[in-house]
């Protein structure tokens, strides 16, 4: 793209103020603007102003949601699934997805979230974890297991080079794949592209949905069919307890012949931040937190349990070929209202006090409405929930790492290994993944 045709396209999209100070700006600022609205998706972009046009109006009418049906394996019916789930992962038709585009700016940490050290005793960062928790995987079955890690413009290179730093923790490189999610422009109020700077236009991640399109643009989808891939292990950076590719899970999604499963635990009060799965008539949908009332939060059933027990920590299955359909259509818009630095008509910095402008993303979970066929799973957020999000009080990294602590104690007593309460605790997964393979190794001090 060169100038002529840039303005062509702002034009006719009613955006021509982007190169208003082009006569400033040098060469490599004038590259890099025309690199930037290269890529922005102008189909998307009227999409967002339509949305914004229409934020006052009231929302559409839905059916009133209803609590869905929640599997609790256990017995037969779990063993059923872990055999379903082994030879779902043995046969290599399962990959594993990692969204990890966010930094450790609430933390106080300068880098990708998932170089954040949480390992108590050695300090293992929460990519450890996870890349250490797939090789053992692979290792146990006999069978490469492709992650696939999206990441965005901000952490990419930082995080590349951390893998590479690592070793990519004992991962064949080939089996690690990165892929960078979509950037989107923010827009004022009357849907005009904001710009951070002359010779820069404020973009920002689209969301954990944009891994969707993501998928499909970074030539990934290609990858999985290329080495037979058709389960899609789901989870984010920050829960470093996550049980990867779980084969009851995986099971049970394929005895189901599900297109899209979730992991659900109970929430610990009424108000907790986890999104909620519902089902409205025949189609299944998320609500998030934030939109769930009070008379819905605090709703009981007859014997005294929250109606709306159950919340996503984002841990879900996909049928691969569900989500390259996905790829094809147009995913629902989200917006946020949020103080975005910019500079004004006249070039100069402008850092708002009050909300500006407006951000736009895709939600993984707004799949639902189109899968024919979901799944939701109890599990004991005990054993795989321990989520890293503050930098102090629940959902920390001292709550996690109390949590990481106290279920490697359980699988060491299950094991029939005691270890004193005073000594601190931590498994690498290549080690052991649970407490069958700590009694099979044994315990070295």
């Amino acid at each position: 793209m060169d100038f002529a045709q840039a303005g062509k396209i702002l034009k006719e999209n009613g955006q021509e103020h982007v190169l208003r100070f082009w006569k400033q700006l040098g060469k490599a600022s004038r590259e890099a603007l025309i690199a930037q609205i290269a890529s922005i998706d102008f189909r998307a972009l009227a999409r967002m102003a339509d949305l914004l046009s229409k934020r006052g109006e009231p929302p559409a009418k839905k059916r009133a949601p209803v609590a869905p049906k929640v599997h609790e394996l256990a017995g037969k019916a779990r063993a059923r699934a872990v055999a379903a789930g082994e030879k779902e992962i043995a046969a290599g038709r399962t990959g594993v997805l990692l969204v990890a585009g966010g930094q450790g700016s609430r933390l106080g940490f300068d880098g990708p979230k998932g170089a954040y050290e949480i390992g108590p005793i050695t300090n293992a960062s929460l990519f450890h974890y996870h890349a250490r928790k797939v090789l053992a995987l692979s290792l146990r079955y006999g069978a490469d297991i492709p992650l696939y890690i999206m990441t965005s413009e901000a952490n990419d290179a930082a995080t590349r080079a951390f893998f590479k730093q690592n070793g990519f923790f004992g991962l064949d490189p080939e089996n690690v794949v990165f892929f960078t999610q979509g950037m989107w422009p923010g827009l004022d109020d009357g849907g005009k592209i904001i710009m951070a700077a002359k010779d820069r236009i404020f973009m920002s991640p689209d969301g954990h949905g944009g891994m969707v399109d993501a998928l499909e643009k970074r030539g990934c989808f290609a990858d999985m069919r290329k080495r037979g891939v058709r389960t899609l292990f789901y989870f984010q950076v920050d829960n470093p307890a996550v049980e990867i590719c779980d084969p009851a899970f995986i099971g049970l999604h394929v005895l189901e012949k599900s297109q899209y499963s979730l992991k659900l635990c109970a929430k610990r009060d009424p108000g907790e931040g986890l999104g909620m799965v519902v089902k409205r008539g025949d189609s299944f949908d998320m609500i998030e937190y934030t939109e769930m009332t009070d008379e819905m939060n605090n709703r009981r059933t007859k014997d005294g349990e929250l109606y709306f027990k159950y919340g996503s920590p984002a841990i879900h299955v996909f049928d691969r070929a569900f989500l390259e359909k996905e790829a094809a259509k147009d995913m629902p818009l989200h917006l946020a209202h949020k103080k975005i630095p910019c500079v004004d008509a006249k070039g100069r910095a402008v850092k708002p006090s009050a909300p500006n402008g407006w951000k736009f993303e895709k939600f993984i979970f707004d799949c639902l409405a189109d899968a024919k066929r979901v799944t939701n799973l109890a599990f004991d957020r005990a054993d795989e929930f321990f989520p890293v999000k503050n930098a102090e009080g629940n959902d920390s990294p001292a709550t996690c790492r109390a949590g990481l602590q106290a279920k490697w104690r359980r699988q060491l007593a299950e094991a029939g290994i005691k270890v004193d309460e005073s000594v601190p605790v931590e498994i690498d997964p290549v080690y052991a993944l649970d407490a069958q393979e700590i009694a099979s190794v044994g315990l070295f001090l």
